[in-house]
This record gives C-alpha cells, sequence and structure tokens, in this order.
C-alpha cells in the first residue's frame, strides 16, 4: 500500500498550488495523514497533519496561515492548499499516514513517491 501524490509544480514566489494524497484501498477516514517536504539536503519535516476522524489540522510555523489541509474521506484524499508560495517552500512533498497526529516523521508509514514543488522567480 503507498500513497500517491500529485499537484507539484514550477512557481514563482507569492503564488499558489494544491497537492493531492490519494490511497487506493486506504480508509483515510480512520487515519491521521500528514504532509512532509524534503529539501536537497536537509531532513524531511513535517508541514502540516490531520487526523482522522475529528478532522483536527495542525501546522508547522513555517507554514501556518499560508497552508491549508483538508480531507474528503469519500474520495479517499486528502489536500494541501498551498499559498503565497516562498522559495523556502521547495522541496519533495510527501503524505503518509499514522494513526494520530504528532508523531515522529519515522513513525508514519504507506509513504508515497512525493511531487516536486519548485518555487523560485
Amino acid at each position: 500500500l503507498q500513497f500517491v501524490e500529485s499537484g507539484g509544480g514550477l512557481v514563482q514566489p507569492g503564488g499558489s498550488l494544491r497537492l493531492s494524497c490519494t490511497a487506493p484501498g486506504f480508509y483515510i477516514e480512520h487515519y491521521a495523514v500528514g504532509w512532509f517536504r524534503q529539501a536537497p539536503g536537509e531532513e524531511r519535516e513535517e508541514v502540516s497533519c490531520i487526523s482522522g476522524a475529528a478532522g483536527r489540522a495542525n501546522y508547522a510555523d513555517s507554514v501556518r496561515g499560508r497552508f491549508t489541509i483538508s480531507k474528503d474521506n469519500a474520495q479517499n484524499a486528502v489536500y494541501l492548499q498551498m499559498n503565497d508560495l516562498k522559495p523556502e517552500d521547495t522541496g519533495i512533498y510527501y503524505c503518509a499516514a499514522e494513526v494520530t497526529c504528532g508523531r515522529d516523521v519515522g513513525d508514519y508509514y504507506y509513504w508515497g513517491q512525493g511531487t516536486q514543488v519548485t518555487v523560485t522567480s
């Protein structure tokens, strides 16, 4: 089982992208799903997470107010709306699942291949 991320691309600073995360055969309503990113030479970091039952969202300080995580249980999908993008948002974005948000990055599972986001002028 593996998540599939999509929606990345090349965008200018201040622009927007909407990332999608799907997992055929996996029922996201029962799990927390996190979005992560990894810049070249950097460790993978959590950007946002949405809990399973309540749909409660957490955000990293660096993206709070600019990014919005949401999910559609019927579509079995999780989204990350990214606005006011900055060059430091550049990286490969991944999604993965856990029982609950707030866990270490290494505890998440069903990692996808990621989608590249590049913010440059």
